[in-house]
């Protein structure tokens, strides 16, 4: 479960950003946060979900603007309200707001962070100011380094521009070089402000973002140990799941999407985190279950609506390993008529990695006997508990 705490508030002014806009959807007040009666009922309502595994994934604007004592809260809520389950918390942001006292109470909880840090100052600083558009790399470097001194975990937030995507080994040895292992790289597409025919400047066109991938993943083969990686990048793991039959753990790959719900500051839920609109509001805790919500017609109907393909994509050999992409990849650029924007950025990558892939899920499936488990009980086995070193 995603949820939004100070809903699209930020103390950055990031360029690409899609979210800031989102302000205009509630219009009663500036400042945005979640109320206490809000923060318990949703809480409450998300640990009586069934199943032992609970996660919530705070994010925002920036969930820092809260303050530490939200959290302590909710840390309180999460035990009286979850007793006996296993509960997962993860933390996006773009920590400038981050100090030691964050990082020990992230260390004691054993939180998962998503800081956004897009690289080297020159990257970083690219797109990355804040309101006074003074640049933010340092602030942020410095901030990864105390939550790694702290024993925090870490995963580096990439986002992937026009301007970074020409930069992949750049980028691979300066996150490798702050001893952050753990990356996520998220190609950006918007559409532009002053001319919504076209996709902004920004934007990664597929042909960069094809390459780049190649050639993060020639990076990341060449730093395997033993036969595992030394690294983690949330694509190609994502992408191995599905080689050795499983269902990928990415929304963006998987056949329907709607997985990824948002509760947002005033307990609206919607959809999906790009597509909060009015069109995909789904209810609100305050009067609706969240249960309910998820398992509505309507949410199922987006969910569905991520397989309306061009024929050409089913007839695709790699349709089963990306299923089109992430939907709001095919309607940020009306250039794009809807059609799946990174279709030959992926289709350039398959082409590259499949000889690899193919023979590491041969080499997998011999030496886990809990695949065949899996196979036979039809359970979810994490391919990734034994594959990544840790």
């Amino acid at each position: 479960m995603l949820v939004k705490p100070a809903g699209p508030d930020c103390n950055l002014d990031c360029s690409y950003c899609f979210y800031l806009e989102k302000d205009e959807l509630f219009p009663d007040t500036k400042v945005h946060r979640m109320s206490p009666e809000i923060q318990e009922e949703m809480i409450r309502q998300v640990m009586q979900q069934s199943g032992q595994n609970v996660s919530i994934a705070w994010q925002g604007g920036e969930p820092a603007l809260m303050g530490l004592d939200f959290y302590k809260r909710a840390i309180e809520l999460e035990k009286k309200y979850g007793y006996g389950k296993a509960i997962g918390n993860g933390f996006q942001t773009n920590g400038t707001l981050l100090n030691r006292d964050w990082a020990k109470f992230f260390k004691e909880y054993d939180w998962l962070i998503g800081l956004s840090l897009d690289g080297p100052q020159h990257i970083h600083d690219h797109f990355r100011k804040d309101k006074g558009e003074q640049p933010t790399w340092e602030k942020v470097e410095n901030v990864a380094k105390m939550l790694l001194e702290e024993g925090v975990a870490v995963n580096a937030m990439c986002c992937v521009t026009d301007y970074s995507a020409d930069y992949a080994a750049e980028l691979y040895d300066y996150y490798k070089s702050l001893g952050l292992t753990y990356m996520q790289f998220i190609p950006i597409v918007e559409p532009d402000k002053d001319d919504p025919t076209q996709a902004a400047s920004f934007s990664v066109t597929a042909e960069k973002y094809g390459k780049f991938l190649v050639e993060l993943f020639d990076l990341w083969l060449a730093d395997f140990e033993n036969g595992q990686p030394t690294t983690s990048i949330r694509h190609f793991e994502t992408v191995f799941h599905t080689y050795v039959g499983m269902e990928a753990p990415e929304c963006a790959f998987m056949r329907e999407c709607g997985v990824y719900t948002v509760i947002e500051h005033n307990g609206n839920v919607y959809s999906c985190d790009f597509f909060v609109d009015p069109k995909y509001r789904l209810g609100n805790i305050r009067h609706d279950k969240i249960v309910n919500m998820l398992n509505s017609k309507k949410q199922q109907a987006f969910g569905r609506a991520k397989s309306a393909v061009p024929v050409k994509c089913r007839q695709c050999r790699w349709y089963t390993k990306c299923y089109g992409g992430c939907t709001k990849d095919r309607i940020k650029d009306p250039r794009d008529h809807r059609k799946p924007r990174f279709c030959d950025a992926y289709m350039m990558f398959f082409e590259h990695a499949d000889g690899v892939l193919s023979q590491m899920a041969a080499e997998w499936k011999k030496q886990q006997a809990d695949y065949q488990e899996y196979q036979q009980t039809g359970g979810t086995y994490n391919a990734f508990k034994d594959f990544v070193k840790k």
